[in-house]
């Protein structure tokens, strides 16, 4: 299944996703570069809600960039297929070589604003991250690694207080929504 049948078929959880999936076919519909930086006004992303298997912790990295605790993630430069992008990320930012998908397809939507800024030495204007996250798993146990271009830290932090590690106020809801998507999710399962 094509990535916009994807987003088709997401059901949203709120409004901001109900919004963000309408822009997102929108935007599916008018540029035919969304999947490449190519796109300077905005591209496709993929993302990962990263938990330990109690379902009490989140991987999160710290970001160069942004200077904040942040979930992983990266562009889909050209790949259609972000469960794939989300997984390679994944394991490049953090060292972790085994990630157990537990969402049935895109768990959450999100358009994320980001605002220019020099990357490798070359500016970057703002522009829209068109992203699909994916919730994992992983072992708290297994080794983690920073990936030094992109990083400086990776750690597990108590799921409740991912909103309180980022220093970049609009994931706060993001982040919140996750765990809120995650606890309904969870507690159906028990």
């Amino acid at each position: 299944m094509g990535l916009k049948e994807q987003i088709e078929k997401f059901v949203p959880f709120n409004e901001q996703e109900e919004a963000d999936k309408e822009m997102m076919l929108k935007y599916i519909e008018t540029f035919d570069d969304v999947l490449t930086r190519e796109n300077k006004m905005c591209h496709f992303t993929a993302s990962s809600w990263i938990v330990n298997k109690e379902r009490t912790k989140v991987l999160m990295i710290y970001h160069n960039i942004y200077q904040s605790w942040a979930w992983t993630g990266g562009h889909a430069d050209g790949d259609d297929n972000l469960l794939h992008v989300a997984l390679k990320e994944a394991q490049e930012e953090s060292g972790l070589k085994n990630l157990k998908v537990l969402s049935d397809g895109i768990f959450s939507l999100e358009i994320v604003t980001v605002d220019c800024h020099i990357k490798r030495g070359k500016f970057v204007p703002s522009h829209l991250h068109l992203d699909c996250s994916y919730l994992l798993e992983a072992d708290e146990n297994e080794p983690l690694r920073i990936k030094e271009d992109e990083n400086s830290g990776v750690k597990w932090v108590d799921i409740d207080k991912a909103t309180e590690v980022t220093n970049e106020p609009k994931m706060v809801p993001i982040y919140q929504k996750l765990n809120d998507k995650l606890f309904k999710l969870y507690s159906k399962n028990k």
